[in-house]
């Protein structure tokens, strides 16, 4: 039984749910043809259609030469990375790569902090 919370029409549910929902799921680089980059678990995919969930955009990233490099190793230059903050679910149209994620790749992912544009 998931317990859950709505604010503001916002759903909150326990991390220790949250982690239960996303069980099975692979964690992966995902690369669309005009939307950028993103990474997240992938929920379900159709076509060139899909849901990821826990998703973030990678906009820019440093210490890696390609997707492939950051899905196997992560970034060794986290400090220059600009990764958005993390949303519960999008849909992703025009996907074209989905690269499986290691378990080395998905912590270090994880341990970018959000990036914040300062004024």
């Amino acid at each position: 039984m998931t317990k859950e919370i709505i604010i503001d029409g916002v759903k909150y549910v326990p991390e220790s749910d949250k982690a239960e929902q996303l069980n099975g799921m692979p964690y992966c680089i995902i690369r669309t043809y005009s939307a950028g980059v993103f990474s997240g678990y992938v929920e379900s995919r159709e076509g060139k259609e899909a849901v990821i969930r826990d998703a973030r955009c990678l906009y820019y990233w440093d210490g890696a030469a390609t997707l492939l490099q950051i899905a196997k190793s992560g970034v060794t230059k986290p400090q220059n990375c600009k990764f958005t903050c993390t949303v519960d679910k999008i849909e992703l149209t025009e996907v074209i790569e989905i690269i499986e994620c290691t378990e080395k790749a998905k912590a270090n992912i994880a341990g970018i902090s959000e990036w914040l544009i300062r004024e």
